[in-house]
């Protein structure tokens, strides 16, 4: 998806204020702490405070060293949630580097091939599934693939002269493919169609739908074991949500159906390191602590 200029430059100018409110609110919370201290110590031990000035003097500049420490930019966001307990965690890294479980985007056709980027782009989550799950052996994915798959019914299946190049069926948006093996499973979900012209297409509630399929397949398979997944959605067109919606409607849908059963023990979103820095961490942060209330 096309990021205009004018919204960068008004989340950049909302990610400053939001930095500047809580820069100015921890300080102040901080100063009034240290006043009080200050005057409860001053009024028993009058002779332990000698120079005020002074003391005035480095309690402004703890408070604020204290108020700039609390309003730089979050290295990661992590929340943990009780009852039942699990943990949401979202950084920026190498998304297959995780220790977990993985959850991959796919359109509904469950295309693989990477050649020249018409079906598959290389870069892409799914391109570098085959890359460094599969080491480029599309036929080894395609096989755990259709085996997953077996048992699912399609929701249709195209024409050659339709569909020129790839895969002919087309599978309900929504489903999801288990594949690999224990302790590294890939959950493969289709929330996105194909399109004639090979664009992936898609609707928030499509991708909500296919979230909540999503959740109900790692609570079968992955027994409670941390899951890692990429920003599924990103780039979708149509979709009309920038990252940091789209971030905040996959942590809804998870935290709601984490109420009702405890999906996995960790939930990492990984993001790529310029969505990272896109992102407001404070207010993603401040979101997450809503959901735990």
């Amino acid at each position: 998806m096309v990021t205009l200029p004018w919204r960068v430059r008004a989340r950049r100018r909302a990610r400053v204020r939001s930095a500047a409110r809580t820069f100015t609110g921890n300080a102040l919370i901080a100063f009034g702490a240290v006043s009080a201290l200050v005057q409860f110590v001053g009024q028993l031990y009058p002779e332990a405070i000698a120079d005020r000035g002074a003391v005035t003097t480095a309690a402004i500049g703890c408070c604020t060293v204290w108020g700039a420490l609390r309003a730089r930019p979050r290295r990661l966001v992590r929340r943990e949630f009780g009852n039942p307990p699990t943990t949401v965690v979202i950084k920026d890294g190498d998304l297959f580097a995780e220790p977990a479980h993985l959850v991959i985007g796919f359109c509904d056709t469950f295309d693989t091939d990477v050649e020249d980027g018409v079906l598959v782009n290389a870069d892409s989550t799914q391109g570098q599934l085959l890359d460094r799950r599969y080491v480029g052996d599309r036929h080894r994915m395609d096989a755990e693939l259709g085996a997953a798959l077996h048992a699912i019914a399609p929701a249709t299946r195209v024409n050659r002269a339709a569909k020129p190049r790839g895969k002919l069926t087309r599978y309900p948006i929504g489903t999801v493919a288990v594949l690999g093996s224990r302790p590294r499973l890939v959950f493969a979900v289709a929330y996105s169609r194909l399109a004639p012209d090979y664009v992936a297409a898609g609707s928030v509630d499509e991708l909500w739908y296919s979230l909540a399929r999503l959740w109900d397949a790692v609570f079968r398979h992955a027994q409670q074991e941390r899951v890692a997944m990429p920003l599924v959605g990103s780039g979708l067109a149509r979709l009309g949500l920038d990252d940091e919606s789209l971030l905040r409607l996959v942590l809804l849908s998870f935290v709601a159906h984490s109420r009702r059963r405890r999906v996995c023990r960790e939930l990492c979103v990984v993001l790529r390191p310029e969505a990272f820095r896109r992102i407001d961490r404070a207010e993603v942060a401040a979101f997450l602590d809503s959901l735990g209330h």
